[in-house]
């Protein structure tokens, strides 16, 4: 009988595998070898479920310990979405508007779910778990996500995330290290009663500090606000997916959480406890720390309404 002929597209792309594996020294009939006695892959294995299923760990026996746990994972996952797109743009892409364009308005999609999902924490959980379970946890808290501020640092340059009431030109500070001293996140982390640094920012600082200054030097060219300036300065699509971006990390998420807080936390001190003592009032409002990525985006008048009519709506 005679043997059908092999598709001249197998034999293309067995020789494009040929020329990759000998250029690496390896040899391909050895791979193929096994290709040939590897099981199939399942959905299961590929996506980790059964480890990702089992890490969830719950301090006490109160069922909404897990949504919290769960929603928790989830936001850092989003995160690395966010980072992952971040991260082509800063260290990989051409000079490509339509790429660049296409990467921000991912991360805004990607945001746009996180403001979405905090419905999650502020009708999702029974306050009275929350607030026994919470205690459990102390002195660990969202506020600790190296991830998010990884993200800030990402966009915009190192400086423009400092206290609102500390500003001044980069050619003032003389070091990133003082530039990170002073970054507005930190006086979320301050005690209520003496100001001094919580120990929830304490062990942050201690894990962190090091990565983070590092970043910010390594991106001080190539940050999101750089690369706008310097190739994509002139596009209008660009500068409203930015202004979508800022409006979105800096009014809408830090607004979600003040939200959250309030349902949560409201005004009575017996339980203002749970955040650590943190300083969560001052710190979640937009309009107290007035942190822009891009403000060559913003008109002045837009600028001194940042979070302040919205902030009323959502209250």
């Amino acid at each position: 009988m005679e043997k059908e002929p092999v598709d001249p597209s197998i034999l293309s792309q067995l020789k494009k595998l040929e020329d990759k594996y000998e250029a690496m020294g390896q040899d391909l009939s050895s791979y193929l070898d096994g290709l040939l006695y590897s099981d199939y892959l399942t959905y299961w294995d590929y996506v980790h479920l059964d480890t990702l299923l089992s890490l969830q760990t719950p301090r006490t026996d109160l069922p909404d310990e897990r949504i919290f746990i769960l929603y928790h994972q989830i936001t850092e996952l989003y995160f690395r979405l966010i980072l992952n797109e971040q991260e082509q743009a800063i260290y990989k892409d051409p000079v490509d508007e339509s790429l660049f364009l296409r990467r921000i308005q991912r991360i805004n999609r990607y945001f746009g779910h996180l403001i979405d999902s905090f419905d999650i924490m502020i009708e999702g959980m029974d306050p009275d778990q929350f607030l026994t379970f919470r205690m459990s946890l102390l002195p660990s808290s969202g506020f600790q996500s190296a991830q998010y501020r990884m993200i800030e640092i990402n966009s915009t340059d190192f400086h423009l995330l400092v206290s609102k009431d500390l500003k001044k030109p980069i050619d003032e500070w003389d070091s990133f290290k003082n530039i990170y001293n002073h970054l507005y996140w930190k006086k979320g982390a301050t005690e209520l009663a003496t100001g001094k640094k919580t120990l929830t920012l304490k062990q942050f600082e201690k894990k962190y500090s090091d990565i983070l200054i590092r970043q910010a030097k390594e991106v001080k060219e190539i940050n999101l606000r750089r690369k706008f300036l310097t190739c994509y300065e002139e596009n209008k699509a660009i500068k409203i997916a930015l202004k979508q971006y800022d409006h979105h990390a800096n009014v809408l998420w830090p607004l979600s959480h003040f939200k959250s807080a309030a349902r949560y936390l409201h005004r009575d001190p017996k339980v203002i406890k749970a955040t650590g003592g943190t300083n969560w009032q001052k710190y979640l409002p937009p309009r107290r720390q007035m942190i822009t990525y891009f403000p060559e985006l913003w008109t002045e008048e837009e600028l001194s309404e940042w979070g302040v009519k919205l902030q009323l709506e959502n209250l």
